[in-house]
């Protein structure tokens, strides 16, 4: 019987730092998730690769792909569709392996309804001035979609109440450490281990 795997979402308002805290944690010896990458109709950055950061697709083969059902869950963010395909992350969750996601507020509370078992961690910023001040040093927007991302945050951080986790991230390497933690401790939890043992002894 093979053991299903985890799957740990990953969220937090524009800024917070979500891309950089998911790259420190893939980069740590004792970390063996499968990253899915999502789906996104907005255009790519500079420093960004198609299928490594985002697939980076049109709106239309996106629709399409919501028409079709092969969404796990998608969201609308600054007139963007983001996303994530269905099909991989229910074959790497069946073969055993823990699979990570990096998404959107509106997203995560999908998955919520529809994967109740999933980890959900939420990352938050030390303050609203920090957050803003991230956003303009990441120097990729105007000012104008910076105070709309600001605002949306200000809105998103009050949905903290429907995760699992809160988990600040003032240092990158802090915040890794108490997603580690988080992981760990779920990995211990009688409801996951259960079915392993429950299958050793049969029906007896």
């Amino acid at each position: 019987m093979t053991k299903k795997g985890m799957l740990i979402v990953l969220s937090g308002p524009s800024g917070v730092g979500k891309g950089t805290v998911r790259k420190a944690l893939f980069e740590e010896p004792d970390i063996d998730f499968e990253y899915s990458t999502s789906m996104t109709t907005r255009k790519p950055r500079n420093s960004e690769k198609n299928g490594v950061d985002y697939w980076f697709v049109s709106k239309e083969e996106f629709e399409e792909n919501i028409k079709n059902g092969e969404m796990l869950e998608y969201a609308k963010y600054v007139d963007n569709y983001y996303g994530t395909p269905l099909k991989y992350v229910n074959q790497t969750l069946e073969s055993g392996k823990d699979v990570f996601l990096e998404i959107e507020v509106n997203g995560a509370m999908q998955i919520r309804a529809n994967v109740p078992d999933a980890i959900f961690v939420f990352l938050t910023p030390p303050d609203l001035v920090e957050l803003k001040h991230r956003l303009v040093g990441r120097g990729t927007d105007d000012i104008e979609v910076i105070n709309k991302r600001i605002k949306t945050a200000a809105s998103e951080i009050k949905m903290m109440r429907n995760y699992d986790y809160a988990v600040l991230n003032d240092r990158v390497e802090l915040a890794v450490d108490r997603i580690k933690t988080i992981i760990n401790s779920e990995r211990l939890k009688v409801n996951r281990v259960m079915p392993e043992y429950e299958a050793m002894l049969g029906d007896d």
